[in-house]
């Protein structure tokens, strides 16, 4: 097997004849997609623990993890489907060139 050394490059096309941003985007959505099942797998697993050990009507103690985690999850998809540029003023700015004169 021949031993393949990729280069990676901040900016234009890469090595491999891809272009390095869309690389980025797609690299961002996989980590999503991967972090996006962790959170359902091991979640269920917290409730099924609480489920099989104090039952229903006790305390939902994995309401915690499902919280915490979930702002994390919600941030990575905000960040990773809508970009850095979410609250971005040149977002705002082309928003207002295209409203009809009034």
């Amino acid at each position: 097997m021949q031993n393949e050394t990729i280069s990676y490059t901040n900016s234009g096309t890469g090595s491999e004849g891809r272009d390095n941003e869309l690389w980025s985007i797609a690299r961002r959505r996989a980590a999503f997609k991967i972090s996006a099942a962790s959170y359902v797998i091991i979640n269920s697993m917290l409730i099924a623990v609480w489920y099989f050990t104090s039952g229903p009507g006790s305390y939902f103690w994995p309401i915690w993890s499902i919280l915490g985690w979930g702002l994390g999850i919600a941030t990575q998809y905000v960040r990773t489907y809508h970009g850095v540029n979410f609250f971005s003023t040149q977002r705002e700015y082309e928003k207002f060139k295209r409203l009809p004169d009034i």
